[in-house]
């Protein structure tokens, strides 16, 4: 019996930096939202689920996603099971497929639609255009009525390609994990996959009243240190490379580019 797969891929937003804070903390926000939902099974036609407009997520998708014989398959999975962890769907790391590590393991570039000529199927050309205005908090202005956000109601038009741009990503994983169907990833690698995403989901112990002294202590010691180089060079923001060089110039009697 062959094994059946769910492709699907998400796009949501967040109040939180995902490159700054990482991707735990960014569906950890209070505000996060999934907006979209695109799915397939195996070479199903793909599906896609406007749930900011208020479509519900279908009844099959959730029966695949709680079926533990039915593969989840997306790329760089650790993202779609944590934020599915959030609407309620704790799914173990073993029932989860990610192309993006089958991609590493198989010396490919992870992002791959260029590298496997998918271009048209992986990412539209103004796919970072619409999650820039879609998936995180926009600079209030007179023009948009000082909102924060941009709905799906601001921009309909631009909502459509959004929707597309989904499905086209679900089209792309779905031919990145056909491409490389007879590389086999080695057990041993499998479980190696799973330990490093269960100790990701831990994080680590840390001694918060220590830490918190320690950074207490450098605060103290940098300002001290400034305030020593100051007396010392005359250099009025030795934290500026440029000031520091030009001292540094004067000091040694030759150009020193680089610090």
């Amino acid at each position: 019996m062959a094994i059946r797969k769910l492709h699907f891929d998400i796009e949501t937003y967040s109040s939180i930096d995902i490159k700054s804070s990482g991707a735990y903390k960014y569906v950890e926000s209070v505000d996060f939202e999934i907006l979209l939902l695109a799915y397939a099974f195996n070479e199903d036609p793909i599906k896609i689920i406007d749930l900011a407009q208020g479509e519900e997520i279908p009844e099959e998708f959730i029966e695949g996603l709680e079926d533990p014989n039915t593969i989840k398959c997306a790329h760089n999975a650790t993202f779609e099971r944590n934020a599915l962890k959030q609407y309620g769907w704790d799914i173990p790391i073993d029932q989860w497929f990610c192309s993006a590590v089958k991609a590493a393991y198989c010396g490919l570039p992870l992002s791959l639609s260029k590298a496997l000529g998918l271009e048209e199927k992986g990412k539209l050309a103004t796919g970072k255009k619409l999650i820039r205005y879609f998936c995180i908090p926009c600079k209030p202005t007179k023009t948009n009525g000082m909102r924060m956000r941009n709905f799906p109601k601001h921009d309909l038009e631009q909502w459509e390609e959004f929707k597309l741009y989904c499905i086209n990503d679900v089209e792309a994983e779905r031919e990145i994990v056909k491409r490389l169907s007879k590389y086999e990833i080695h057990p041993f690698e499998l479980q190696n996959y799973i330990i490093d995403q269960e100790i990701n989901d831990r994080g680590v112990l840390i001694d918060e009243v220590f830490v918190n002294n320690a950074v207490s202590i450098d605060n103290k010691y940098e300002k001290k240190i400034v305030n020593r180089t100051i007396e010392l060079t005359g250099v009025e923001n030795p934290n500026s490379p440029a000031q520091l060089r030009t001292w540094l110039s004067d000091a040694l009697g030759e150009d020193v580019k680089s610090l």
